[in-house]
């Protein structure tokens, strides 16, 4: 929703695949103009590229007396694909880490966006905890201070939030990395080049393509890629639950739409897989059916979840400053 209180910010969504730019104050109408990109191999040249269009955003809305005094995006908020270094007193503060990303491996992703925008407040943290944020102020974790979001796509990553707060630590949750029990009749190797057969490496979009020899979308709905995955995300989803104990796990990324299959079998197969998972043990009728239903649910911002993380961190930043 369009909040035409609240000041306008720069937001970048920065994907393994694509990377998305928006100036906005919120989701829907709250997004005043967007543009995606291919993400690449070169980080220079993307941000570069992300860079030049808020500017002209920026112009623009100058220009048309949208910004106010002054006239200027009051923030920039960025949710960045990882692994990235989120300490603040790090000299690599604002860099991807060991991602397996070519050429994005050490890259200063915060430093470039301090030098074009001196002055602004930035907003940086993971994908998915952007993600995350964006669901909890807008979408399918409002009103929740627990609760998990977990996006399945070119790779796998999970955030949320405990208490009301974006969950952090020693660097930031890595749930796509979980080591995996053994399905039988599944062997296997995995598509992660760091753990082989973690849950990245088993049930991610190239996983899937790798162990059927084509694409998820061009998979029959019987295929028997379907069940082995969803066996396996029921496995981790019911480790995050035994870990995190969270009130609703938000299930985002091109993976949960499931081509042919169909979202909805998807996720209902993914709720009986989790269900058994669990064998019981955590007594809520939240794990049961119906409510098992509205425990592991789709995000309500579609896959605008995580630009709309992005503009939501950027408020963020602007609100501490």
């Amino acid at each position: 929703m369009d909040e035409p209180s609240s000041p306008i910010v720069g937001a970048i969504e920065a994907g393994g695949t694509k990377t998305v730019c928006a100036v906005g104050r919120g989701p829907g109408a709250g997004i005043l103009a967007r543009r995606q990109f291919a993400t690449g191999d070169d980080p220079a040249r993307t941000l570069a590229e992300a860079i030049d269009w808020l500017r002209a955003q920026e112009r623009s809305l100058a220009a048309a007396g949208s910004l106010g005094a002054p006239a200027a995006l009051a923030s920039i908020g960025v949710a960045s694909f990882g692994p990235l270094d989120l300490d603040e007193r790090s000299p690599a503060y604002g860099h991807v880490t060991t991602t397996p990303k070519p050429g994005w491996r050490d890259a200063d992703v915060v430093g470039p966006l301090r030098r074009a925008f001196p002055g602004r407040p930035i907003g940086f943290d993971t994908d998915v905890n952007g993600a995350a944020l964006g669901e909890h102020r807008w979408g399918a974790a409002c009103g929740l201070e627990d609760f998990v979001y977990v996006t399945v796509g070119t790779g796998i990553g999970g955030g949320g939030m405990a208490r009301g707060r974006l969950l952090h630590g020693l660097v930031h949750p890595e749930m796509g990395h979980i080591p995996m029990p053994p399905v039988t009749g599944d062997s296997f190797a995995g598509a992660c080049p760091f753990h082989g057969r973690c849950w990245e490496g088993l049930c991610s979009g190239p996983a899937i393509a790798r162990r059927a020899g084509r694409p998820a979308e061009d998979l029959a709905p019987g295929d028997p890629a379907w069940d082995v995955t969803m066996r396996h995300m029921g496995n981790a989803l019911a480790t995050v639950t035994l870990m995190l104990s969270p009130r609703r796990i938000v299930l985002g990324g091109s993976v949960r739409r499931a081509g042919r299959l169909g979202e909805a079998a998807f996720l209902a197969g993914v709720r009986e897989h989790l269900r058994a998972a669990l064998a019981g043990y955590v007594g809520s009728p939240a794990l049961e059916p119906p409510g098992l239903d509205g425990f592991l649910v789709p995000p309500e911002l579609g896959d605008d979840a995580g630009v709309c993380g992005a503009i939501a961190l950027a408020q963020d930043a602007a609100g501490r400053r």
